[in-house]
């Protein structure tokens, strides 16, 4: 016997149409949350919303086209690494040997986790004698500890660079590093200084304005505690004065303009060779420290840096540029005994 449902079946109901009211307040939300996402853009990226974050750039200095291009932080510390290994009389191919190991170990990227325990720069394990962590994570100490083990293996210049970085690092992949040391070549030439004006930074020096004490902290703890020291012909450096010229030529550029209202934000660094040392000579030794603060420009907020007749800003910072108005003796009145440094506002 078949039932039959005679219940009363009801029609589905349609929905309302939208009010005008209610397309006006969906539409009043989308136009908030677009200007909402241009609002951050432009805070983010500068008036230039779709500007890409800032980058380095270190080119050849043999005009053969060879580039790396690399992020601010990464850039910040390779020069440290770099400059760690000249401040122990390391050559530059102990530095190229670092980068190169860097570069695989960590991306130069100051990593806080890895295999096991591993971290830092160079993935060096606490549990293995390295270090503590916290001194792992210091830029400055882990590369300390790999010039260190480096300078003990055996004629490490005249080897190949994977069996050099190997005996360091013992790991499994010897043959990644090989792969760097082209980029690797090319950074430790721009970051220890004989390649000149060949490292810029783009994209800003950052958000917020620069501390002169927090730049000459840096330089102390990457160079050492005597790179802001003065010898007995110069007033006192590191300040808002630049030293005082010898040979009686006209101020740079970089330091007039200090004295028109950027001395508050000027870290002048006085120039030289140390003294039997078999580290970098004295024009060397003045782009190793601009190329420092240019690589530091976007942690640091600086804005201008200036050496031996050229000048970088963030402004334009794509280049070196050659200072105008000075005197007939170009590297003189340009400073070549002393790098300035400008702060942001």
């Amino acid at each position: 016997m078949k039932l039959q449902y005679r219940g009363r079946v009801s029609a589905r109901p349609k929905p309302p149409a939208p009010s005008l009211s209610g397309r006006l307040l969906r539409t009043g939300v989308g136009l908030a949350v677009l200007l909402a996402l241009a609002i951050y853009l432009a805070v983010r990226y500068g008036p230039e919303g779709s500007r890409a974050p800032g980058r380095c750039t270190v080119v050849s200095g043999k005009g053969d086209g060879a580039v790396f291009r690399f992020a601010p932080e990464q850039a910040a510390d390779a020069a440290t690494i770099a400059v760690v290994g000249t401040s122990r009389g390391m050559p530059e191919r102990a530095v190229t040997i670092a980068l190169a190991t860097a570069i695989q170990e960590s991306g130069l990227r100051n990593l806080d986790h890895g295999d096991r325990d591993s971290l830092g720069l160079f993935q060096q394990r606490p549990s293995q004698g390295w270090g503590t962590a916290e001194q792992i994570m210091d830029p400055a100490y882990a590369a300390g500890r790999f010039y260190e083990h480096l300078a003990k293996v055996p004629g490490y210049s005249r080897l190949p660079l994977t069996v050099a970085a190997q005996r360091v690092q013992h790991s499994a992949y010897p043959q990644a590093y090989a792969k760097h040391e082209p980029d690797a070549t090319l950074l430790a030439a721009a970051l220890t200084g004989r390649a000149a004006a060949t490292l810029t930074c783009e994209g800003g020096s950052g958000s917020g304005p620069g501390d002169p004490a927090k730049v000459r902290k840096a330089l102390v703890h990457d160079f050492g505690g005597d790179v802001l020291t003065s010898t007995a012909s110069e007033v006192p450096v590191g300040g808002s004065t630049a030293p005082a010229d010898p040979a009686g030529h006209e101020p740079a550029a970089a330091d007039r303009a200090a004295s028109r209202g950027e001395a508050s934000r000027t870290v002048t660094v006085p120039v030289r060779a140390a003294a039997g040392s078999a580290g970098p000579d004295t024009e060397q030794r003045g782009w190793e420290l601009a190329h420092w603060a240019v690589a530091n420009s976007s942690g640091l907020h600086i804005e201008r840096v200036a050496y031996a007749g050229h000048d970088w800003s963030a402004s334009s910072g794509d280049a070196w540029h050659a200072a105008h108005g000075e005197g007939k003796d170009g590297s003189r009145s340009a400073g070549s005994d002393r790098v300035v440094i400008v702060t942001a506002r």
